[in-house]
């Protein structure tokens, strides 16, 4: 008898858990076995009531939703991980060394590498840092989308660089399934390591040794799609969890209100706001740049992460990402990028109009999968229309080459398995002089049948993702 959500019920697609019908890849054998013998929807259920009693919500909208957690997790064996962390803490590298270029010489651009009206046009480039960006880290925290293509091979997507969120997601799936009698499989941890290399990133951006005297972590309030994740990393990293409106500009110094009346000098801010632009479209000051920049352009407040890496966040950009590879650590990337075509560049938009049935076209600015057109799924009327958006803007998109998900079984409502697409965001945190992969990430799942999208804001959950040692 075939195990559920074997390879025959694959249309396409890496199949992550087995081999073969009957025939489970490495580290999946105790995970199947285990799940044979549980009552599925009381363990599904009683992992979806403890996150939520837990609060472990992502808000979209107007509306709080609980973080599903699929209670099958994912298993990667050490020797896929000694090939992907190091090749992500590459790439971390090599994307620090491409913003600081970017706001310095430019020697990507006068290399004829990456061109200027690439990164003049991103949505993140902030022409007023041109010559003035601290010489901190600036991409204390980035979280890279990980694809596994059919073959098996990984590949970057998707570079975040803004205010990435997710660990302690991934943070929050690993503690609710070690509450369950699942196989202890020897795997490498995750939660105690990723809120360490945080704690990490934050001294780093002072540029001094030991810990900051102050830090805190910068929110929007309840109301920010990640609320749950600011609250936990302050509440782990023992640091003040404030609003805007919680602090000022005294002398120079960014301060924070405390009870009776005291101010309180802040050293870093860990920056989980959503704005991230130093200018409105109007070119005036946003109201976080009036507060943070004079301290921070000044060497008085480090940031993580600094205004200014959504340039190197840009889709368009990612195009060249593993020439920055080449052009800045001389050195092969390890790990490759999906192949993403500059829509601006005219050869290379005629070349993805002649294939625009294998492509996935993304507004080069937009978030969350938001206006994203697959076109071998799409009707030819969406895939016209997509090309004539192009047509008129075509700095405004990016191409992608299909990658078909890999697929993970997944728990059903009742019990039952079937597979769906998954990813992989796992978090690199600069330590000041490189940079570190904690084992493991934010496995993402699409959980309708047939999607690709599997961002929370969509409907998608997450998975516990193992690392074995």
């Amino acid at each position: 008898m075939e195990p559920e959500s074997s390879p025959h019920a694959y249309r396409d697609g890496y199949d992550e858990a087995w081999e073969a019908p009957e025939v489970p890849r490495p580290g999946y054998e105790h995970v199947m076995d285990s799940l044979s013998r549980f009552e599925r929807q009381s363990l599904r259920a009683r992992i979806r009531l403890r996150l939520w009693r837990d609060g472990v919500t992502f808000n979209t909208g107007d509306d709080s939703t609980p973080f599903v957690v699929d209670p099958v997790p994912r298993v990667l064996t050490a020797e896929e991980w000694s090939l992907l962390g190091p090749g992500l803490e590459q790439r971390a590298a090599a994307l620090e060394a491409f913003v600081h270029d970017v706001y310095g010489e430019r020697r990507i651009v006068a290399a004829g590498i990456v061109p200027a009206r690439t990164i003049e046009t991103a949505a993140g480039y902030e022409a007023d840092l041109l010559g003035r960006l601290p010489a901190l880290p600036a991409i204390g925290v980035a979280g890279l989308d990980v694809v596994r293509e059919p073959g098996g091979a990984f590949l970057v997507l998707e570079d975040n660089l803004r205010t990435p969120s997710g660990f302690a997601y991934a943070a929050a799936a690993r503690d609710a399934l070690e509450r369950e009698p699942l196989p202890q499989t020897s795997r490498r941890p995750f939660d105690d390591e990723v809120f360490a290399a945080l704690s990490g990133a934050l001294r780093a951006a002072t540029g001094e040794d030991g810990d900051p005297a102050t830090a805190v972590v910068l929110t929007d309030g309840p109301q920010a799609s990640a609320y749950y994740e600011h609250s936990r990393a302050a509440q782990r990293l023992r640091l003040p969890l404030v609003t805007p409106s919680d602090l000022e500009v005294r002398d120079g110094r960014l301060v924070r209100r405390a009870p009776r009346g005291r101010r309180v000098p802040v050293d870093v801010v860990y920056r989980r706001c959503d704005e991230d632009r130093l200018r409105d479209d109007d070119g005036t000051p946003t109201a976080l740049a009036e507060l943070l920049c004079e301290p921070w352009l000044a060497g008085r407040l480090g940031m993580v992460n600094a205004f200014g890496t959504g340039v190197a966040d840009d889709k368009a950009i990612h195009a060249y990402v593993e020439e920055m590879v080449r052009f800045y650590l001389d050195e092969e990337p390890l790990v490759p990028s999906v192949r993403t075509l500059d829509l601006a560049d005219e050869e290379q938009r005629r070349a993805a109009f002649a294939e625009v049935d294998k492509l996935v076209v993304k507004p080069r600015h937009g978030q969350g999968g938001k206006g994203v057109v697959i076109c071998a799924h799409a009707t030819r009327e969406d895939v016209q229309r997509v090309m004539e958006d192009v047509e008129r803007d075509p700095a405004a998109y990016v191409a992608q080459h299909t990658i078909a998900l890999s697929q993970h079984p997944t728990m059903l409502p009742d019990g039952s398995l079937a597979p769906r697409h998954v990813d992989l965001r796992p978090f690199a945190f600069t330590t000041g002089e490189r940079y570190v992969v904690p084992a493991g990430g934010l496995t993402r799942v699409a959980l309708e049948e047939g999607s690709l999208v599997v961002n929370s804001s969509q409907n998608g959950g997450g998975k516990d993702t193992w690392v074995l040692d």
